[in-house]
């Protein structure tokens, strides 16, 4: 195929910075052979460089923007990352998905850049996919306490929500109340380069 005939490729510099530590967290964290759904891709180059790197996984990316998975699935054939599947559409705060069943779920910078919706759908969603003692592992800024980690996140959150309202910081608390509900018990926080959080629930 020509250059010219290649698909779209989106790039997201932050990948490059915080995919080796969210890497090191993924083979503690996932250790067997697993099904990881992947909601919420992006650009797809997480997915990419994680499959050749944790080849014990089968790894399914998907993203609400349809415009987004040929150029997921570009990353993953050049990366040659034979475990990671054809991306998929799935937007978060729908009840339909088109994957039923997972051992895990693992997002991203998403509930900050969505609305509250797509948040609680994401949880509804994981508990439905996720058999008893599944992970759901989440990954981007929280605010703890009520309160923002840095004043990076603080700038970033006002940033969001001058954009949209309906977007914002979440606050871990609130998030894991709202995960509760859904079977699925906060476990584990791990802090990250740039005042990030990989934040681990299991489903009950």
């Amino acid at each position: 195929m020509s250059q010219d005939l290649q698909p779209p490729r989106r790039h997201a510099p932050a990948t490059l910075r915080n995919r080796e530590p969210i890497l090191a967290e993924l083979r503690r964290l996932l250790p067997a052979p697993a099904f990881v759904l992947e909601v919420a891709s992006g650009t797809g180059e997480h997915a990419a460089f994680f499959g050749p790197r944790l080849p014990h996984l089968t790894w399914q990316p998907t993203d609400f923007d349809p415009e987004a998975l040929p150029g997921i699935d570009a990353w993953a054939a050049d990366a040659a990352a034979t475990n990671v599947l054809p991306a998929l559409r799935l937007d978060a705060s729908s009840d339909a998905w088109p994957v039923d069943r997972a051992d895990a779920v693992m997002s991203s910078n998403l509930i900050h850049i969505a609305p509250p919706a797509a948040g609680e759908g994401l949880l509804r969603g994981t508990a439905r996919v996720l058999p008893a003692g599944g992970l759901l592992i989440l990954y981007g800024p929280f605010r703890e306490g009520g309160r923002h980690t840095a004043p990076s996140n603080e700038r970033f959150d006002a940033d969001l929500r001058a954009r949209d309202p309906s977007w914002g910081v979440r606050d871990l608390d609130e998030v894991a109340n709202a995960a509760r509900a859904h079977g699925l018990e906060h476990e584990e926080t791990v802090r990250m380069p740039a005042n990030n959080l990989l934040v681990v629930f299991r489903r009950r």
